[in-house]
């Protein structure tokens, strides 16, 4: 709107006239960068230093698995070789990387058709989230786009011995999460088979083998989901866990080799997410696998045949890789696996090997393939199949963190992972808040807390705090509704903690953080400007009530059950005195703000009237917005020019020299 403003300026006054109305303009002159897809408001211009000196951490790739070729001989990936990731296929460990697909937008989703080696994928554009259906011949390169081209369509489960997929999809009104059903040679026999009476999100899990029956998910809030079986004969669907009555997690994993009973996770009587397997005639009578084993279960995988499982334990923000007997429900942990995380498993079509993602402190996600034995409990060989690069940094002088708890004020301890620079200090320190807010920071790859690390000589702080994921049902509800600031203290007792560190300079931190994670900074600055110099908000909510009313339909609902419904008018009061945008006199410090003009989640609205009160009362606020992005910069060249804002940002507030 600016630029607009300034263009038709040019054209119907003098330069004379120009320049007095520019001397006293709020913003100092827009640039455009990446073919005026990026915008710059008040960012001076990058220095060449700082993009030659962040050149190597900003080339640092990744190669994460999506899915075996049919015969199991060869892995499809995603990576980067362009500006954004697309599909690959590797043929061999170690092997070069055959590129796939070639879109300007990024890969979202990937999974392969049974008995195929068609895979099928979703796309978006720009960022805008409404993601559509392909299906991709690996062998010709020709890809066709199965959905309407307008609806937002995901979660593609293929049914197990046809070329049918279910998925779900808004088609029908633009705002509900049903699931609908494709064979995908015939598009246009796309059919609904699950409407969503209500604002909550409706998928498919699971076939049985004959596929006569569908096992779905309801997904209410991250308290509050629900499993049902769908009859596609007689359209009849029936619950098997969870419901009005009996609020708790329930997700789907799949059939056993029967189609007798079902596996999921439950929080069922437990304050963290078991593996529990249940007869589908007497669902509620649940015998629970991994009961012996005090953390969330994360994710499941089954083998074709169903005789074999996979599931990762998250203990403490680190992954454990476990091996099922799907027969006998015994299970065996997986040793020798690198410290990290693991992610995206997959079996292969005979079931003797499982591929997966690993990504630890040092190393970026790779594919790897563990070997299996005839039995299910019986591990063999791991073998890397891809070897990412990393810019040619040195990764072994990488600072791993260290887990570390800081009481607040209730008396609680809050986990936090600290990256400690070498040396002395006193440290300058960055506080990276996590969104979601049902996330989890986690010790992964970051070439960025490296470039802090290596460049600023900053320690690096990343808080779980209350209402974070993977530390039980109870904590992940501490900042719900009329609670919601009771996280924004365990940040202002975080700062109390950085007083009594010798090694950290408490007069010198800088908030950091996107999506909720952006309303946290922002409320940060609020409440403690005098104790920070800085902070960068990255597609955060500014405004809780324009938030909700104005983030898309399809997800209001769900928001709604997290943060509190506007409509009430007691609800409404509150987010409104909690929202930083109406507090905006309290924040003393810089801010740069940085947005997505698509944002389909936090409207790019959130940032520009935060922006715009900044200004009016004369506080420092850097602001860049990229017109080809949605929540936060899939692509390179936006990336790029955005962590070297952040760097130049940082490098003025926080490390003066």
């Amino acid at each position: 709107m600016r630029a607009l403003f300034m263009r038709t300026l040019f054209t119907r006054t003098s330069l004379i006239i120009f320049a007095l109305l520019l001397s006293t303009s709020l913003c100092a002159a827009e640039r455009k960068y990446n073919n005026g897809n990026l915008i710059t408001q008040d960012i001076p211009e990058i220095p060449p230093g700082i993009a030659a000196d962040l050149n190597q951490y900003q080339n640092v790739r990744s190669a994460s698995f999506q899915s075996w070729s049919k015969t199991g001989k060869a892995l499809f990936i995603k990576t980067r070789f362009g500006d954004v990731t697309q599909i690959h296929k590797v043929s061999q460990p170690g092997g070069s990387r055959s590129q796939l697909t070639f879109y300007d937008e990024p890969i979202g989703s990937v999974s392969r058709e049974p008995g195929s080696n068609r895979l099928s994928f979703t796309l978006d554009a720009s960022g805008n989230e409404f993601s559509q259906i392909f299906i991709l011949d690996p062998d010709t390169g020709r890809s066709t786009m199965l959905t309407d081209g307008k609806s937002r369509n995901r979660n593609v489960q293929w049914a197990r011995n046809e070329n049918s997929i279910a998925y779900t999809s808004t088609e029908r009104n633009g705002r509900s999460n049903d699931i609908w059903m494709m064979e995908v040679d015939e598009p246009e026999s796309k059919q609904l088979i699950h409407q969503s009476q209500d604002g909550s999100l409706w998928a498919a899990a699971d076939f049985n083998a004959d596929s006569s029956q569908l096992l779905i998910i309801n997904y209410v809030s991250v308290v509050d989901s629900r499993i049902h079986l769908k009859d596609l004969n007689s359209g009849d669907t029936v619950s098997l866990a969870g419901g009005d009555d009996q609020r708790s997690i329930n997700y789907p994993i799949g059939f056993d080799d029967k189609d007798e009973g079902i596996f999921f996770l439950t929080d069922q009587g437990s304050e963290f997410k078991q593996l529990v397997w249940a007869r589908i005639d007497n669902p509620t009578e649940i015998k629970r696998i991994s009961s012996s084993i005090n953390w969330d279960v994360d994710s499941v995988v089954l083998s074709d045949d169903r005789r074999r499982g996979a599931f990762i334990v998250n203990a403490g923000g680190l992954s454990q890789l476990h091996l099922l007997d799907t027969r006998t429900h015994r299970f065996k942990r997986v040793e020798g696996l690198p410290t990290g995380l693991v992610g995206n498993m997959k079996f292969s079509p005979d079931g003797r090997s499982l591929a997966m993602t690993l990504n630890t402190p040092k190393t970026p996600s790779d594919t790897f393939v563990l070997s299996l034995g005839r039995n299910a409990l019986t591990q063999g060989k791991l073998t890397r199949w891809t070897y990412s690069e990393v810019g040619g940094l040195d990764t072994d002088s990488f600072i791993e963190p260290e887990l570390i708890e800081f009481p607040t004020f209730d008396g609680r301890k809050i986990p936090a992972f600290f990256y400690r620079p070498k040396g002395d200090g006193p440290f300058p320190v960055i506080i990276s808040i996590h969104g979601g807010p049902e996330g989890q920071a986690l010790p992964r790859f970051s070439s960025t807390y490296q470039m802090w690390l290596a460049k600023l000589g900053a320690a690096v702080l990343v808080p779980n705090v209350r209402g974070s994921d993977g530390y039980g049902r109870a904590y992940l509800q501490l900042d719900n509704g009329f609670l919601r600031e009771d996280s924004v203290k365990d940040i202002g007792a975080l700062l109390d903690w950085i007083r009594t560190e010798p090694q950290l300079d408490k007069d010198r931190v800088a908030v950091f953080g996107g999506s909720y994670g952006g309303y946290m900074v922002l409320a940060s600055a609020v409440h403690f400007s005098d104790r920070l110099v800085a902070a960068v908000d990255v597609v955060g909510i500014s405004n809780f009530v324009t938030f909700l009313e104005n983030t898309q339909d399809y997800r209001r609902d769900l928001r709604r059950v997290e943060y509190g419904d506007e409509r009430d008018p007691d609800m409404r009061a509150f987010l409104e005195g909690i929202s930083p945008l109406n507090s905006t006199h309290k924040i003393k410090i810089p801010m740069l703000v940085v947005q997505g003009q698509n944002d389909p989640r936090v409207p790019v609205t959130e940032a520009e009237q935060l922006v715009k009160a900044l200004k009016n009362q004369g506080q420092p606020v850097w602001y860049m917005n990229a017109l080809n992005e949605g929540h936060g910069y899939a692509k390179k060249e936006n990336r790029d020019l955005y962590r070297q804002a952040t760097m130049l940002f940082l490098q003025r507030y926080l490390t003066p020299q």
